[in-house]
């Protein structure tokens, strides 16, 4: 096992400079946000999508822009708003008079990465459109279905302050998401270069450094990234404990909990500790992996009850509590 895992781990070592040089590229541009910018990696080696909440100017749009252009892929952003229709983003069929016939328009989706920015502006059909195509990975215009482009990478964006006008996304859409996220204000010292760079005449050039398909390679390796049959339950235990919380000596978190996590969440949490592993340069997976994710992966899937409102408690809480009291492998 020890010769598998010094395999993997040269694979991994061999891989790192083409992350760090992404890494680099976005840094060109993006001062502080590395919490955004690590889950942004972690999203894309673990072929999921992530759902992004704070407020305006947090270079949300620009981080995932950059990381497009980064690994030489195509970017599209949708801005969501009421009265947007499915057909608007996924495409529709144009009608040709002249030899009466209908031919396809592809719409914005067909893009590697995708920023649906606001994404509870706009109507539930039009939301579950985008779904649709985040978790097929295709898309029927007519009678024609055609494959998304690989990577497919959705960065949905929510403003946390403004609740008018809005569509929350249901808890069973939320599941989708691999990840979700809270963006926060730079610090001070951060600002400060923040303003110093946007004084500049020009704004750093950054330029493609890796491809999708090495990408995709990279994927394979972070797919074969070692875990221990002890971690895999350690990833159930806490699963688990969302749902039946009495079963782990947390029966006061039972009244604040109204649904647990899905099935789901295990098969992310499995896959985001291994590409945590990868960007820490380890070709196996251990306890702090799994902990440093937690709370991106089930910040969405926990539904808190009236009870832990009350009390102000939020998901964030929960997890927490649970983290503290399940007993690491």
């Amino acid at each position: 096992m020890n010769e598998k895992i010094e395999q993997i781990e040269k694979q991994v070592q061999a891989s790192a400079p083409m992350l760090a040089k992404i890494v680099e590229e976005v840094g060109k541009i993006i001062i502080g946000q590395k919490p955004m910018i690590e889950r942004l990696l972690i999203d894309l080696l673990s072929d999921g999508h992530i759902l992004v909440e704070g407020v305006p100017g947090l270079a949300k749009t620009t981080a995932v822009k950059i990381l497009a252009t980064s690994i030489n892929a195509e970017f599209k952003r949708i801005q969501f708003t009421p009265d947007l229709l499915p057909s608007d983003i996924i495409g529709t069929q144009i009608y040709n008079p002249k030899d009466s016939s209908f031919s396809v328009k592809k719409g914005p989706v067909f893009a590697n990465f995708i920023l649906a920015d606001e994404i509870n502006r706009a109507p539930a059909k039009v939301q579950s459109a985008l779904l649709e195509a985040m978790q097929e990975r295709q898309i029927t215009i007519g009678d024609q279905t055609f494959k998304l482009p690989v990577p497919f990478l959705v960065m949905a964006t929510q403003n946390p302050i403004e609740q008018e006008g809005t569509y929350p996304l249901p808890e069973a859409e939320l599941d989708r998401f691999l990840m979700k996220i809270k963006v926060e204000y730079p610090t001070q010292d951060e600002e400060i270069k923040i303003i110093k760079q946007m004084e500049k005449s020009e704004l750093p050039k950054t330029n493609p450094v890796i491809d999708p398909q090495q990408i995709i390679n990279i994927r394979n390796i972070v797919n074969s990234i070692y875990m221990d049959d002890k971690l895999c339950k350690y990833i159930t235990d806490i699963v688990f404990a969302t749902r039946d919380p009495e079963k782990f000596k947390l029966k006061d978190m039972k009244p604040l909990i109204q649904y647990g996590a899905s099935p789901r969440a295990s098969i992310y949490l499995a896959r985001t500790a291994k590409a945590h592993a990868f960007l820490q340069g380890r070709g196996y997976v251990t306890p702090l992996d799994i902990k440093t994710v937690s709370p991106d992966v089930l910040r969405h899937r926990i539904i808190v009850s009236y009870e832990a409102e009350a009390q102000d408690l939020t998901s964030e809480h929960i997890i927490q509590k649970i983290l503290d009291k399940i007993d690491v492998p």
